[in-house]
């Protein structure tokens, strides 16, 4: 019996594929996308709580006496350049680092539901661990956890989304897992803002605590969602992969879409090292890209603000309420933002997004360094309530751009670009570049502050200014282009990349002839 809904078409070698907007794609695609309110609240709780003075009295004393200046400290920059510190923060991104190995075999093997399952299982334990910390090795030991689950999340989220969502609004529903990041965000900076008042010393815990209620949703929904038709068929599950593609299209024949998936999954299986496969010259464009863009992610300089919201502004002289609720405040517009580029991907399209957040944020980047170079001294500040309305306004400017692009857009591509044989492999290079370059901007963050200083934001926005270049030259539009066709519609197409599909292609032709 078809569901209802209002229907999408995606075209595939001039055939058109019905697919109604059906209730279960959308109740599975946000009980998914809560994998990424769990890494968003990850991000989000860790600045807070390492600016909470308990918190740093218990786990980190000497970081705890700079800030309480009973020890004589460099530079007003310097407050919270700890070794120990980054590495509270950026553990989590290591422990993810390597989980991803793992994911990668869990999300091919096992599919896509199960991993997110077992991402669900390790932020729970984490969460525990970090909620009853006695000392700093289990407080690591619960960030290492927690790690994990994010590796597992990130492996499997974004391709369960892209697989599940009809082609048209593939964008649109791929980007709830950002804006589920954001919202996470969100979340965390109300909760440690709510929690730095409470008296006794326990507001951290309750704080690394309440993660717990993101990674319940996504374990509940791990239970109920189903897998995508695209990894039961990939497993030799026919009959029920395409029992679920009729359940979530809405409409019975689903014959054509379903041999299409199939003869995909067959050259797949053909693939029996995905990984030296993704290394071939005709998978270089989307191999190029992929780890591009989340080196180039992580080089706006966006995480090491959201890490660290409530310590820079600290650093740069607001209170610990006041750094606080600036943090509510930029993590509100990341997720108003994020909500934009939701309705805004699959009409303006992916490059247009990008390039115009260029421009916002190299703008607004240098406007910060040029008012902390002048206000912001090592041993005083001068920072005024205007300049400071217009330091957290700036902030706020570069967050928005980034989480209409950047940040949605940075998973988005290569989720979509990579063909099936290759697609685990290369979620896989995905999510591990970008953990790598993750744990680097946290675990250097605090140290770059204390030594560029207001000059950290000039190196950002040169990094900006980079990725805007490769952007408008090498990035192509892959706007309501079927996954299965990316090859002939947009590599082929593309005046640079071309070279490298269609040279692989006449190749194998020359290796064809020459066996026959």
């Amino acid at each position: 019996m078809p569901a209802g809904g209002f229907s999408a078409v995606s075209k595939n070698d001039g055939t058109v594929f019905e697919a109604k907007i059906t209730p279960i794609v959308v109740i599975s695609c946000v009980m998914a996308a809560t994998g990424g309110l769990m890494f968003g609240y990850d991000v989000g709780i860790s600045g807070g709580v390492t600016s909470m003075p308990d918190f740093l009295k218990k786990f980190f004393p000497v970081v705890y006496r700079k800030t309480q200046m009973k020890e004589e400290i460099d530079s007003n920059y310097c407050k919270y350049d700890n070794q120990g510190l980054q590495l509270f923060t950026s553990s989590l991104y290591l422990a993810g680092l390597t989980a991803t190995f793992f994911a990668s075999y869990t999300t091919r093997r096992l599919g896509r539901r199960l991993t997110m399952l077992i991402a669900g299982v390790f932020f729970i334990i984490g969460t525990v661990l970090n909620a009853t910390a006695e000392n700093l090795t289990m407080l690591i030991l619960g960030r290492i956890s927690l790690g994990c689950g994010v590796g597992f999340a990130n492996q499997a989220v974004p391709l369960f989304l892209s697989e599940i969502a009809p082609t048209r609004i593939r964008g649109g529903l791929n980007i709830l897992f950002q804006l589920n990041v954001t919202i996470g965000i969100l979340f965390a900076n109300l909760v440690n803002y709510g929690t730095s008042k409470i008296e006794g010393g326990w507001g951290w815990r309750l704080s690394l605590g309440l993660a717990g209620i993101p990674a319940g949703l996504l374990t509940l929904g791990a239970l109920m969602v189903v897998d995508t038709p695209n990894s039961l068929i990939e497993r030799g599950r026919l009959e029920e992969g395409k029992a679920v593609l009729r359940k979530i299209r809405g409409i019975d024949n689903v014959e054509p879409e379903f041999l299409e998936l199939v003869e995909a999954s067959r050259v797949a299986r053909e693939i029996k090292h995905p990984f030296r496969n993704l290394l071939k010259r005709r998978n270089r464009p989307q191999l190029v890209i992929a780890v591009a863009l989340q080196i180039f992610q992580q080089c706006t300089g966006i995480n090491a603000i959201m890490f660290y919201a409530p310590v820079l502004f600290n650093t740069l002289g607001f209170k610990s309420g006041a750094s606080l609720y600036s943090a509510v405040i930029t993590g509100a517009v990341n997720v108003a933002s994020t909500v934009v580029s939701i309705y805004s991907v699959d009409k303006i399209g992916r490059r247009m997004l990008l390039l115009e957040a260029g421009v916002q944020m190299f703008i607004s980047q240098l406007v910060i360094a040029i008012i902390l170079g002048i206000k912001v001294k090592d041993h005083s500040d001068d920072l005024t309530k205007s300049f400071a309305i217009l330091v957290v306004v700036m902030v706020c400017t570069f967050v928005s751009s980034f989480a209409w692009s950047w940040g949605p857009l940075g998973w988005l591509i290569p989720s979509e670009t990579f063909p099936l044989e290759t697609r685990s492999a290369g979620q896989s290079v995905t999510v591990c570049v970008n953990l790598l370059f993750t744990f680097v901007i946290a675990q250097a963050f605090l140290s770059m502050l204390c030594h560029l200083k207001s000059g950290i934001f000039l190196f950002f926005s040169s990094w900006v200014l980079i990725m805007s270049v490769f952007v408008l030259f090498l990035l192509p539009e892959t706007k309501n282009v079927p996954i299965e066709e990316m090859t002939e519609k947009v590599w082929k197409q593309h005046w640079f990349w071309r070279r490298f599909v269609g040279e692989d292609d006449i190749e194998c032709k020359k290796v064809g002839n020459n066996r026959s």
